[in-house]
């Protein structure tokens, strides 16, 4: 497995990389002490920026700061769009869904997720942008030709207004096609290597008890375009396991697990299952057989325990008479004592 691993480090081959820039925002009213516009910005799944309508602009990430020390105009739009011109868009979005739906107090919250994703072999560049409104799915944007489509049947009175309103559909289209793709290829250009490395993750089989589902866990791993499956004979299998989601760690790298449920599978079987990792950018999977010595639990062997549970007693035990010892010689010191007072 060790010789495996360092195999793959050395795997790295030249193919295309899908890089993405994403926001999201919310914009609330009716919520107290909360601010009405918050604005995060993530670039290749890294968080770079913050923003909300306390005048708060933060840079996340070490690759972003230097990136605007470099480029302190791109620093400054963002600013400009955080503190002016996106609350009051966002606001004004916000109140025209209010008023589709005749509130007119209340809590409220619009969210929106977009940017765009290039493909740096072909340039190709995708926008995206979906609003939600109140928790709810509502509109998503068409790329092609800048219009709404009404995700539920409520929302298609908004989608008439929004689709009317020329303002609205220049500001999409600049962003998605100028502004948005610019920002992401100068920031992918500038971060070189950096956005552009692959990182292996480390592979564990996990399980709480001997009746517990086997999760197979990769963390450690960069970029996020990752699959873990288990296979069961070469095939992948889809009934009898629970995918859990990318998540990122402290480094920057991300992790993720999938939990095999083993109701169905007899140990004559085991090893006809394996787990399976891939990483985008690299040729070679990694691959960990479904072995009961590979797996990790929280259980102690019967013989480790009883050596523990022994040693515990005996130390105990020491305690005790120790403890006894020191009251009785406690007792005759105090007796001894009282015999010399009676004696003066």
């Amino acid at each position: 497995m060790r010789t495996l691993l360092l195999l793959l480090l050395f795997c790295h081959v030249s193919s295309p990389v899908l890089h993405s820039l994403k926001y999201f925002i919310t914009s609330s009213t009716g919520i107290p002490n909360i601010p009405e516009f918050v604005l995060t910005v993530e670039a290749d799944e890294l968080l770079t920026k913050y923003c909300d309508t306390n005048k708060m602009l933060e840079v996340k990430h070490d690759i972003a700061k230097s990136f605007f020390i470099k480029y302190p105009e791109w620093l400054e739009w963002y600013r400009q769009q955080c503190f002016h011109f996106f609350p009051n868009t966002f606001k004004n979005l916000t109140n025209s869904l209010m008023s589709v739906f005749n509130q007119s107090g209340g809590v409220h919250v619009l969210q929106e997720t977009g940017g765009c994703e290039w493909d740096d072999e072909t340039d190709e560049v995708k926008g995206f942008a979906q609003i939600g409104y109140d928790g709810k799915d509502f509109l998503e944007l068409d790329p092609k030709t800048f219009t709404w489509v009404a995700l539920r049947p409520e929302a298609v009175i908004a989608k008439i207004r929004w689709d009317a309103d020329e303002v609205l559909r220049k500001f999409y289209k600049a962003s998605l096609t100028e502004f948005y793709p610019e920002d992401l290829k100068q920031y992918v250009d500038y971060a070189g290597s950096s956005l552009l490395r692959t990182e292996l993750p480390s592979v564990s089989l996990l399980q709480k008890t001997p009746s517990s589902p086997v999760s197979c866990l990769a963390t450690g791993f960069y970029p996020h375009r990752a699959s873990l499956v288990w296979r069961k004979d070469g095939e992948e299998l889809h009934e009898e396991v629970d995918h859990g989601e990318i998540l990122p760690n402290h480094d920057g790298t991300f992790q993720m697990s999938v939990d095999l449920k083993l109701s169905s599978v007899t140990p004559e079987d085991w090893t006809r299952y394996d787990c399976v990792f891939q990483l985008s950018g690299v040729k070679e999977d990694i691959i960990t057989k479904l072995e009961k010595d590979r797996i990790r639990n929280n259980l102690v062997k019967s013989s480790n325990m009883t050596v523990l549970v022994t040693a515990a007693v005996v130390v105990l035990a020491l305690i005790l008479i120790g403890a006894a010892g020191f009251i009785v010689y406690k007792k005759k010191k105090g007796e001894r004592e009282k015999g010399k007072i009676s004696l003066l």
